[in-house]
């Protein structure tokens, strides 16, 4: 603060809705990682959580005087919240908060009925959907708890999502990187249903629970063949690409993914806890906790927070090996959680470092020659 740094206010709020899922995803950083808090909370957000949570988001706006919010609707499975407790929640946000309120939910996709969809329609709720590419790909990890797919019910709903009635809510298609599956049959099956961008994340993994390596950097090389090909057509967006080539090309991040931009999310949970990033849970119990709840605290306390301060420091908040890498900038040490180490903190290189070195390399190798191309 002495040398002039001040933190970005939020802009983006999180909120849990429903902390249950009607999916066992094998690999679920909510259920399945070190932070388990999510036994010890009720189900849903209560009426009185949310009118809270709106009267504080509302302070925040008006404290920063910004002019629009993003609100994501989030779990859990947030479906499992049932239409008409959304309904009233999105419909009490936009009337308490003095600003655009631009509303999007992220689900499994396996709840998202006409019903849902009509709603969202009437509120222009935007729609994120999870789903693994193939049936066999996203069945080996989304499944219900006794073992059964998923995919058959996401792909009905995404037929349902891509409708000439409901295609203006579709925001996108998440899906988790597993390097045992070809990336272009993954890459062609989420083309499929004309998503406007995908999100490839990689497995949120730290390096006391390091990721599987059947290579050097497998997992640059399976996103390296999918750059390939979408590269020279982009049918829709890959936003780990497009953020790459958008800080190479001199721009900043808008993805914790990569890039030095300061981190301005927060999460309320279902019983109104303020937290930081949810991935945090990846790293030990507690990580994502600020102390602080809507109740009692300001959006504004947890701006002050060192774990959210490091997370808006940018370069300074980097281990030195970062500050020191050509692709330092771009890559910025990459997803805080993935630098988690028992002992030293979140101050080291990402546990997928190589990985990210050589994306990135790849990536401007491959933008340099296009530019060092007669027009």
């Amino acid at each position: 603060m002495t040398d002039g740094w001040r933190p970005t206010p939020f802009r983006q709020f999180i909120l849990k809705i429903h902390s249950r899922c009607d999916l066992a995803c094998a690999y679920c950083y909510v259920y399945e990682q070190a932070d388990q808090s999510w036994r010890g909370r009720p189900k849903r957000m209560s009426h009185d959580v949310a009118k809270l949570t709106s009267a504080r988001i509302a302070e925040h706006v008006l404290t920063h005087d910004l002019d629009s919010v993003e609100i994501i609707l989030h779990g859990g499975e947030p479906l499992l919240a049932g239409p008409d407790s959304i309904g009233e929640l999105v419909r009490l946000l936009r009337a308490e908060i003095p600003a655009r309120v631009d509303v999007v939910t992220q689900t499994n996709g396996t709840l998202l009925t006409e019903r849902f969809l009509d709603l969202f329609a009437e509120l222009d709720l935007g729609v994120g959907v999870s789903l693994d590419g193939t049936a066999e790909a996203h069945d080996r990890w989304r499944r219900t708890a006794d073992g059964r797919g998923s995919h058959h019910k996401v792909a009905a709903a995404l037929e349902r999502l891509g409708s000439p009635a409901y295609r203006h809510l579709f925001r996108g298609l998440l899906c988790a990187v597993d390097t045992a599956n070809d990336p272009i049959e993954t890459y062609e099956a989420l083309l499929a249903f004309d998503p406007p961008t995908i999100d490839f994340l990689l497995p949120h993994a730290t390096w006391a629970d390091p990721p599987v390596r059947a290579a050097a950097t497998p997992y640059a090389d399976w996103l390296i063949e999918i750059f390939t090909r979408w590269y020279g057509t982009r049918p829709a967006g890959v936003r780990l690409f497009d953020e790459i080539l958008l800080l190479l090309l001199g721009g900043a991040s808008a993805t914790e993914q990569v890039g030095l931009s300061p981190a301005a999310m927060v999460v309320v949970e279902t019983d109104g806890e303020i937290e930081q990033s949810d991935i945090l849970k990846v790293a030990y119990a507690g990580a994502p906790g600020t102390g602080l709840h809507v109740r009692d605290d300001s959006f504004d306390e947890a701006l002050r927070r060192p774990g959210v301060v490091a997370r808006q420091l940018g370069r300074l908040a980097l281990a030195e090996q970062c500050t020191n890498c050509p692709v330092g900038r771009v890559c910025g040490g990459g997803h805080y959680a993935h630098r988690y180490r028992p002992g030293s903190g979140f101050r080291n290189p990402s546990v997928y470092c190589p990985d990210l070195l050589r994306l990135i390399t790849h990536i401007g190798d491959t933008v340099r020659a296009d530019l060092k191309e007669p027009r």
